[in-house]
């Protein structure tokens, strides 16, 4: 099989890869190969060697099964699978969880594991701990551990259980908008529209996303359905060759309800969840895939693993709070097939105005215990969108109402000097979502940013360093909670390397490596740090400024700590110790700090004893 340009770049620069790291990810968008990618490595690197294969789902297990079996000696490892590990093949495929005494022998015998859909292992849990402890003690020294995604990221508060404590480092192999420039991925064509009356603010989200049981009678409730409906039955007349189309909604109830729905339409659908039989299943996405059934509606099983070219609309009836549950479903429409140009994304819960196109997500290797609330905003997106210094447009909420009695409520972008309609309706009555959020009155990131680095620069030049270079102990013993988090950042700014990271791994160890450098300075010093809902970025607005939360002493002492740094980096150093200064003092005011800490990078106990 001939490899894709991204395929190829990665095996011609693979040894180097394997010559500097043992545990890593390789993250490439959903569609872009990753299985065909792994079968080329294990017949390049590793012909003849011993390999382990790890997934979630049997479904996974099988396509794997069919790809890798092509070229080399597979197993597939069943419950009651009681030999001893490669006999008579080289690759054992498995679910983490089956026959784990034989997995256990397995690692210390393998030459290679991987792991797909990785954003799944959990350090933490029990499966994978076992795995990844057992791999660390016995495995082979030049063994490596091999994570594929396209989402490396874990929504966790546990810091026990992030991504980054299972792998140390993330290949970039491709991105989304590159692969759609080659060919191999069509682009989204999204239509968002907002419903009303689905409203989510009351629900309580601390469990990290809203919970199915009180979000699927409230969508049934609500017009979502019915805005559903409207939009498909006018996309799927103009699409190529012909529509099929996927359905994600959260349970079973509102799958239902969307199926009925549906099929009056006239348009041949199905329903298929967790519990559907795998023959059954196998079967429903074999007729869904030629177009005998139009419509697939799924609950929780078509996010990952399954792979239908030929799905040109995407129907999203699920408001989350995960940002990889909304790349992992946007991305099943967008592989290429013949005659297929474009993949539609109709979004009726309100998840493209939180997290933005799926082409443009970032990723983060660690996540913080309250990293989820800051999307119960539903325009998150749009409100970062704002911050653009080059902003020359505005979002639009069109207010037109329709024949059916519902408003269109179509989101879309209007350059502001043109007089534009709305692209779902034709309509010119539209409310400017920036104005009716607010975003234009609230401080954005980057005038703060600006705002800091300015004055803070003026004020250094400014101060008396013999006075301020004493009076760190009355700063930090008189600070407020929130006053200890600004001067955290203030150290931390002053302290992170202004090296550029090629990763996102390296990033992230710069971040922890300050981190845990500020939390021995805590420690030895007895300052205790309350844990807090998170950093509010306006705070160095108020230190610079207002006086409102930021005393004088301690806006004066974290400037003096900082502001060297200011008049003798460049504007890019700058700009790198800048963001990471940010994660820390964000990681610092949610885990918090005292004597009584125990994370994985840093155990307070064991730092005081060795004093």
């Amino acid at each position: 099989m001939r490899l894709r340009n991204w395929q190829q770049e990665l095996i011609d620069g693979f040894p180097s890869i394997l010559a500097q790291h043992r545990r890593f990810i390789l993250k490439a968008p959903t569609g872009a190969g990753k299985t065909v990618l792994a079968s080329e490595i294990v017949s390049t690197f590793y012909p003849g060697r011993k390999i382990l294969v790890l997934c979630h789902r049997l479904v996974l297990l099988e396509q794997l099964e069919r790809a890798l079996g092509a070229n080399h000696r597979v197993r597939k490892l069943e419950v009651g699978d009681t030999e001893p590990p490669f006999q008579d093949y080289d690759i054992l495929l498995s679910t983490n969880m089956r026959a784990m005494d034989l997995l256990e022998d397995a690692i210390p015998m393998a030459d290679l594991i991987i792991v797909d859909e990785a954003h799944r292992v959990s350090p933490n849990g029990k499966s994978y701990k076992q795995i990844i402890k057992r791999f660390e003690e016995s495995g082979k020294p030049e063994a490596k551990f091999i994570g594929l995604t396209a989402s490396p990221e874990r929504r966790t508060g546990d810091q026990k259980d992030q991504l980054s404590l299972a792998f140390d480092a993330i290949i970039d192999c491709a991105d989304i908008e590159t692969l759609i420039a080659d060919g191999i991925l069509v682009p989204p064509i999204y239509r968002p529209h907002f419903v009303h009356d689905m409203d989510l603010t009351g629900i309580d989200i601390s469990s990290g996303d809203f919970p199915v049981a009180t979000l699927a009678p409230a969508i049934v409730k609500s017009s979502m359905i019915d805005y559903a409906m409207v939009a498909y039955a006018e996309e799927r007349g103009k699409v190529a060759p012909r529509p099929i189309s996927a359905w994600f909604c959260p349970d079973v109830t509102v799958a239902e309800a969307t199926l009925a729905r549906v099929q009056a339409l006239g348009v041949s659908a199905a329903i298929v969840t967790a519990k559907t039989p795998i023959r059954e299943r196998m079967k429903l996405l074999a007729s869904h895939e030629t177009g005998e059934i139009e419509a697939m509606v799924s609950v929780g099983v078509l996010a990952e693993g399954w792979d239908n070219p030929h799905c040109n609309i995407i129907v999203h009836l699920r408001p989350t709070l995960s940002k990889v549950l909304w790349g992992q479903t946007v991305g099943r429409g967008l592989r290429a097939a013949a005659n297929k140009t474009q993949c539609v994304v109709i979004d009726v819960s309100s998840n493209w105005s939180t997290f933005g196109p799926v082409e443009k997500l970032e990723w983060e290797l660690w996540s913080h215990r309250r990293s989820f609330e800051k999307y119960k905003n539903r325009f998150n997106w749009i409100g970062q969108e704002q911050s653009r210094e080059d902003k020359d447009f505005s979002y639009m909420l069109c207010e037109q109402k329709l024949a059916s009695g519902l408003r269109c409520s179509h989101i879309y972008r209007k350059p502001i000097h043109v007089d534009s309609q709305c692209p779902a309706c034709g309509s010119h009555v539209a409310a400017d979502i920036f104005q009716e959020q607010n975003f234009e009155d609230a401080p954005n990131e980057i005038s703060i940013r600006r705002l800091f680095l300015d004055r803070s620069r003026a004020l250094h030049q400014e101060m008396n360093q013999s006075v301020w270079s004493a009076m760190g102990g009355t700063a930090w013993k008189l600070a407020e909670p929130r006053e200890k988090i600004f001067l955290a950042f203030c150290m931390a700014f002053a302290n992170v390397s202004a090296e550029g990271t090629e990763s996102e791994s390296d990033f992230w160890n710069d971040v922890m490596a300050a981190e845990t450098e500020i939390r021995r300075f805590l420690v030895d010093r007895k300052i205790q740090m309350t844990k807090q809902n998170g950093f509010d970025i306006s705070t160095l607005a108020d230190a610079m400024l207002a006086g409102r939360h930021i005393r004088t002493v301690q806006a004066q002492y974290g400037i003096y700590l900082c502001g060297e740094v200011l008049e003798t980096c460049s504007s890019l150093e700058i700009e790198r110790k800048y963001s990471k200064a940010v994660k820390v003092a964000e990681r610092l005011a949610v885990l918090g700090c005292s004597a009584r800490d125990n994370l994985p990078y840093f155990n307070a106990a064991e730092h005081l004893a060795a004093e």
